[in-house]
């Protein structure tokens, strides 16, 4: 039986100059949560700042939000928001500030969480919006946090990530503003480019997949296949921005219903153990599970009917290869990770926990133990060597 389809919060915005619309936001306190220097130094932070203060609403900044933002970080902000009792949030940068931001709300609005576990299941997940409500602007085309249900939060100590996903977390207001996102390194644009490439093809063959989410996947691949090469070869181009962005926020719509695959259950636990880039992992890992999926007919299908839609020859995986290709993204995990015997040593548990990701269960096939070992060996070898 389908689920229910949620696509935005109550306001979706984006185009050029959009970011003026928090001059119209209706509230008297505001956190902003942001990641390093990236929107200071480019200005949107105080941008930010001076619309809400237009708006009549007094603000406070929560800064340094990390990569892979750490629980204690979600418990510092929290903290934060508790002391000043913000009505707004506002999540100002990429996945992980956005993210962060999610997660500071629910510890700020049920005051009797003090663990990461307090959101886990089986605990229920709470009820938000009783203190506060969530906008997030995007600095990146990569995540899609903005239009997304689910954060991942890294426990101090182990260093594990937990992805959380519910209907609860989807921002109230979404901006996106692609002026923001013209600040994105070449490095992070290739990287989060590829992340939105990967949501949507995995929401393309989820076995959850449906007529709404089909139409948002097809046209983000369709959209990303030409215009993230475009973005590489002018990092300042704000129309190439803007449809990046847009086709990221399209195939975070699709995701965040019909939920992922196993490209993302390797990369959560990949990114754990080895502190590496999530988009950077899941460009490396696609083409292999792209191939290893086709080994169900239906699924071998549906990539084979959109390459022909793209007016392209050949397989998916090529398609793939060939767009990582061009912007250096390695072709294999050894690349980024060099420490063979530690992968070797880690092989067990990068299996189990890929296996247990909630991710694994809407992938075309669900693999066996083994098939799992032998997909981690050949795309950190390259191919079938070392198995």
């Amino acid at each position: 039986m389908m689920r229910p389809m949620k696509l935005a919060g109550q306001e979706l915005m984006f185009g050029q100059g959009c970011l003026e619309h928090l001059r119209t936001v209706k509230a008297s306190r505001a956190v902003i949560v942001t990641g390093g220097s990236s929107m200071k130094k480019s200005g949107m932070l105080q941008k930010v700042v001076d619309y809400l203060k237009s708006a009549g609403i007094e603000s406070e900044v929560f800064s340094g939000v990390e990569p892979d933002p750490l629980f204690s970080t979600v418990m510092k902000g929290a903290d934060m928001m508790k002391s000043f009792q913000p009505d707004i949030i506002v999540g100002l940068g990429g996945g992980s500030a956005m993210d962060a931001a999610k997660a500071m709300w629910i510890y700020y609005e049920n005051e009797g969480f003090k663990e990461l576990s307090d959101i886990l299941p089986p605990n229920e997940f709470p009820k938000l919006r009783k203190k506060a409500r969530l906008i997030c602007i995007p600095s990146t085309s990569g995540t899609a946090s903005e239009v997304s249900r689910s954060i991942v939060i890294t426990e101090d100590g182990t260093h594990t990530k937990f992805g959380i996903g519910n209907m609860e977390m989807m921002p109230d207001i979404a901006i996106l503003d692609p002026e923001v996102t013209l600040s994105m390194p070449k490095g992070i644009t290739a990287e989060t480019g590829m992340d939105a490439m990967t949501h949507a093809v995995e929401a393309w063959v989820s076995t959850r997949a449906n007529y709404v989410s089909d139409i948002l996947a097809e046209a983000a691949i369709k959209d990303i296949a030409v215009y993230l090469p475009k973005v590489m070869q002018d990092l300042n181009n704000v129309e190439n921005r803007e449809v990046m962005l847009n086709a990221s926020m399209t195939a975070g719509m699709a995701f965040t219903n019909v939920s992922l695959g196993i490209v993302h259950s390797m990369a959560h636990t990949l990114g754990s153990v080895f502190s590496k880039s999530h988009g950077l992992l899941n460009a490396i890992l696609l083409p292999y599970v792209i191939d290893f999926n086709s080994g169900e007919g239906w699924a071998k299908d549906k990539y084979d009917r959109l390459v022909r839609s793209m007016g392209l020859e050949g397989d998916l995986s090529a398609v793939v290869r060939n767009l990582n290709r061009n912007m250096d993204i390695p072709e294999s995990l050894n690349a980024i990770i060099r420490d063979e015997y530690r992968f070797k040593e880690k092989i067990e548990y990068l299996i189990d926990s890929a296996l247990a990701d909630g991710c694994t269960k809407t992938n075309p096939i669900i693999p066996t133990r083994e098939q799992m070992r032998e997909l981690f060996f050949e795309a950190y070898y390259g191919n079938k060597a070392g198995i």
